[in-house]
């Protein structure tokens, strides 16, 4: 069971990170939320003053930074830590500044190809669950297990908006559901890698469903393809 790969793709707030963190736990993988990836080099870049508009700087940033993913870190409501070069950006990465940002950043071919690379050296060793828009279609075409996670705009933007204020941020659920469908916008048409549903990935709406309603049916759907095995 160690050696199999599960891939989870989605809109934004669509569940994935949640979900992927989860399962990963019930079943004792590593989860890798492969959107921090693309975060972390859209942190990067702003803190370095580096225009977002400038793909090819970004790009070089992307192949020089050092991302790592890992599993522990402060008991301060985190999934997991983000370590960019080994600096804990895991909540800098959620600010709003980087929510502006990163879509054209993730949309840049060579920032793509640079973090493919990444996740797909981390997904050698099996036991990972990741998570991200491409996993299925991309990064990991052969993946064991591929789910699709869906939701309304409107529910996606509902728990973005209340996550960002139980942290304290100030934002609109106007703002909120305008900047979530310009970002489904760009990802579905970007011409690298779009957000798409893999022709094998077992596709489930969590509008109207609860966490565990949706964790439930994600360990289903592993544990009927490890019956197909």
């Amino acid at each position: 069971m160690r050696s199999i790969s599960i891939a989870i793709d989605g809109p934004a707030a669509s569940g994935k990170s949640t979900i992927g963190a989860l399962v990963a736990a019930r079943l004792g993988f590593v989860y890798i939320d492969t959107g921090a990836m693309y975060r972390a080099v859209t942190w990067a870049a702003l803190e370095r003053g580096v225009a977002i508009a400038d793909e090819a700087t970004i790009t070089a940033l992307a192949q020089q930074l050092r991302i790592d993913i890992i599993n522990t870190g402060p008991a301060d409501g985190r999934q997991y830590t983000v370590l960019a070069d080994g600096v804990d950006i895991t909540w800098a990465i959620r600010e709003p500044k980087i929510n502006d940002h990163v879509s054209p950043v993730s949309a840049y071919p060579g920032v793509r190809s640079a973090l493919v690379r990444q996740q797909r050296r981390i997904a050698e060793r099996g036991g990972v669950v990741l998570v991200g828009r491409d996993i299925g279609t991309v990064v990991l075409p052969c993946a064991e297990v591929k789910i699709y996670l869906d939701a309304t705009l409107q529910e996606r933007a509902r728990r973005r908006w209340a996550e960002a204020t139980a942290r304290g941020l100030q934002v609109s659920l106007e703002k909120v559901t305008s900047e979530l469908a310009m970002r489904d916008r760009i990802d579905s048409t970007r011409a690298d890698s779009p957000l798409a549903v893999a022709a094998d990935a077992c596709v489930i709406d969590s509008t109207t469903l609860s966490i565990d309603d949706v964790v439930t049916a994600v360990l289903g759907v592993i544990a009927e393809k490890r019956g197909c095995r």
